[in-house]
């Protein structure tokens, strides 16, 4: 039975994590070997809100995904994921945070042996048990119609193009119903047709689920069309975070730099 001072605390710490950004980093340091990756980053995501990530290769970018999910352990500072520090958190309570989180990587990643209907089931089929064939094949078929692919589900992805990969990407990370989308490298190795393609559904989802999103690109272009806020990193730091409108009147020379050559 609760004490009545755990009664008395409950409100506030639902209050505290109701209120709280949906992601929080907060002086994020992590090094493999002698090589430093981030160097103190801090950032926060609130729930609806998109954040790009940008920068050169090599600068920390998909690095920082991996801390949010719990993927890699930080040397020192937090990541909070709707006001839960996942730093050192159990593997079954990070499992848990984990199911709110949809996940697209940078290639896709598809199982090669599976079919597109499968890939998107398979979520599904791991963490809703309780869920029935026929319920599991109508959501499935939901998902793919939501990203314009409902004609597609016994298609191998061999079969398919990449944009169309990236797609089904995409409905495997909602299947979960995550309030937290990060998305690796979402146009990349696209032509720009498709890239424009993927920025356009990306907006339409986030419009519809209002997520906290944060993506790591290269694309400026792409960038700047589905996030409402940049964050340009160089040196394992944040030299800047605004709009994209605060980074071309920056007068900081690898700010100019990186616009320039973009």
């Amino acid at each position: 039975m609760a004490t009545a001072e755990q009664i008395a605390t409950q409100p506030e710490v639902a209050v505290e994590a109701a209120s709280a950004p949906a992601i929080a980093v907060n002086d994020l340091h992590k090094s493999f070997g002698s090589q430093r990756v981030l160097n103190g980053i801090s950032l926060t995501v609130r729930r609806g809100e998109t954040l790009a990530v940008l920068g050169r290769s090599g600068t920390g970018k998909s690095v920082l995904l991996r801390l949010l999910i719990g993927l890699e352990k930080p040397d020192s500072g937090s990541v909070h994921i709707h006001g839960q520090d996942i730093a050192g958190m159990a593997l079954d309570q990070l499992g848990k945070i984990r199911m709110k989180m949809g996940f697209l990587f940078q290639h896709a990643a598809l199982y090669d042996s599976l079919t597109v209907e499968q890939n998107v089931a398979f979520p599904l089929q791991h963490h809703k048990k309780s869920m029935s064939k026929s319920e599991l094949v109508s959501r499935v078929k939901a998902l793919l119609a939501e990203v314009g692919l409902e004609g597609h589900l016994d298609k191998m992805p061999s079969d398919i193009s990449g944009g169309m990969q990236k797609r089904v990407g995409l409905a495997r990370a909602l299947a979960l119903e995550p309030d937290i989308l990060l998305l690796d490298e979402p146009t990349a190795g696209l032509d720009p047709i498709s890239a424009a393609e993927i920025d356009d559904l990306i907006l339409k989802l986030q419009a519809e689920h209002q997520m906290a999103s944060v993506v790591v690109t290269h694309d400026l272009h792409s960038a700047k069309t589905i996030a409402g806020r940049l964050a340009l990193l160089n040196e394992g730091l944040v030299v800047i975070e605004g709009s994209f409108a605060d980074l071309q009147k920056s007068d900081i020379e690898f700010v100019r730099e990186f616009l320039g050559h973009s």
